[in-house]
């Protein structure tokens, strides 16, 4: 080879190595990068209709003290984004029960995603330039599929990879790294009135 062309050659090797490490520094890593996403259940049911009991309204206000006050390492909590499974005809739980929250923090409900569509709400969630503070109140049947398309295994959280029929009091704290990989998964009992 020639020592022009293959000074060239050299030279776009280091050139387009160098870009390809700038542009990997630059790039955004997904919308978990140093996000915190909490978890819970809907309040208590109503005897009847598609809302929540006098317990479960109790739990709505404890759960948005609950939160306004939550620390994590020592900071306030600072929630970007709360998300309910769609209303539908038979239940309007959870975007009830996250109702008082999103007051106290000046947020709006998000509830575009059916209870099916737990995998639509993780790419949403993915797809954001950088990760933020999320809460989430889901249908209990569905959380441990939920928590396995966010990356955390159900089997150590819940009993059995189970949420109990019978407990509305847990929550589910997930904690990101700054490369969007989960270091941390907790269940906490969160907005309790009771022992469970």
């Amino acid at each position: 080879m020639k020592p022009k062309l293959a000074l060239f050659v050299l030279f776009a090797f280091v050139f387009s190595t160098a870009g390809i490490a700038a542009l990997a520094q630059n790039e955004k890593v997904s919308g978990f990068e140093n996000a915190v996403i909490l978890i819970i259940r809907h309040a208590e049911d109503a005897d009847t209709g598609y809302g929540l009991s006098p317990a479960g309204e109790a739990r709505t206000e404890a759960c948005a003290n609950y939160f306004k006050n939550l620390e994590i390492d020592g900071k306030p909590l600072q929630l970007a984004h709360i998300f309910a499974t769609r209303d539908t005809h038979h239940s309007r739980r959870p975007r009830l029960t996250v109702e008082p929250t999103a007051q106290k923090f000046g947020l709006t409900i998000d509830d575009r995603f059916k209870n099916r569509q737990f995998l639509e709400l993780v790419n949403d969630i993915e797809s954001w330039p950088h990760g933020e503070n999320v809460l989430i109140a889901w249908h209990h049947g569905k959380i441990p599929q939920l928590l396995r398309a966010l990356g955390a295994d159900p089997r150590t959280l819940l009993p059995d990879g189970r949420w109990p029929d019978d407990t509305f009091g847990w929550l589910i704290q997930l904690r990101y790294d700054q490369n969007g990989h989960l270091f941390e998964s907790k269940r906490i009992n969160g907005c309790p009135l009771s022992s469970k």
